[in-house]
């Protein structure tokens, strides 16, 4: 055998991943769902997030709740805050709740809500915005389907990874959602 050709087999190899977007070389075992692109919405702070900007190089987890919601939404956010307590040490972790209701969720009533769960708003942003926009990211970006008229949004957290690609979906009404959630979120951490 040529001695060039293991060479020219690994330089195919690294052309061919790059190309798919292959996940060979990172380690994670995560499936790959497409990425997210960016967007520019409202924070509780009442500064424009821009997700290019804000999330740039670090994993988060997205989920969409609206704050006068009397089902679900609290029982996310409680999720979300475990989350959040069970990463402290992790500085590249962030959380993205997205209302489904931008009508009444102003920058005001978002900041109070996250007051009233414990959010650490260095790490987990409250975000509002226009409804087409909002209905964009549930239905076309993150595939968890259309923000209802009467708000019935998606229960499910959707986790991304550094480079703005979405990595895994979890049911926030299975037992376990939480300990998978968060040993994804170390791996690709970890990655």
């Amino acid at each position: 055998m040529p001695s060039w050709l293991p060479i020219a087999r690994s330089a195919s190899l690294l052309l061919v991943c790059g190309l798919a977007g292959c996940s060979y070389f990172s380690g994670s075992r995560l499936p790959d769902y497409g990425v997210v692109p960016p967007f520019h919405l409202q924070s509780q702070s009442g500064q424009m997030f821009h997700k290019d900007q804000q999330l740039r190089n670090v994993v988060w987890v997205a989920d969409f709740i609206f704050t006068n919601c009397p089902g679900p939404c609290p029982r996310m956010t409680q999720h979300m805050r475990w989350l959040q307590d069970n990463t402290k040490g992790y500085a590249n972790v962030r959380f993205v709740s997205f209302t489904v209701d931008p009508k009444r969720d102003t920058p005001e009533t978002l900041a109070a809500y996250a007051k009233k769960f414990g959010a650490d708003l260095t790490r987990w942003s409250f975000l509002t915005g226009p409804p087409e926009e909002l209905q964009r990211l549930s239905k076309d970006v993150f595939k968890l389907g259309d923000i209802a008229p009467d708000f019935e949004h998606s229960t499910r957290f959707a986790l991304v990874d550094q480079r703005g690609h979405i990595r895994g979906y979890y049911g926030t009404t299975t037992p376990t959602f939480r300990i998978k959630l968060l040993e994804d979120i170390k791996d690709l951490v970890n990655d």
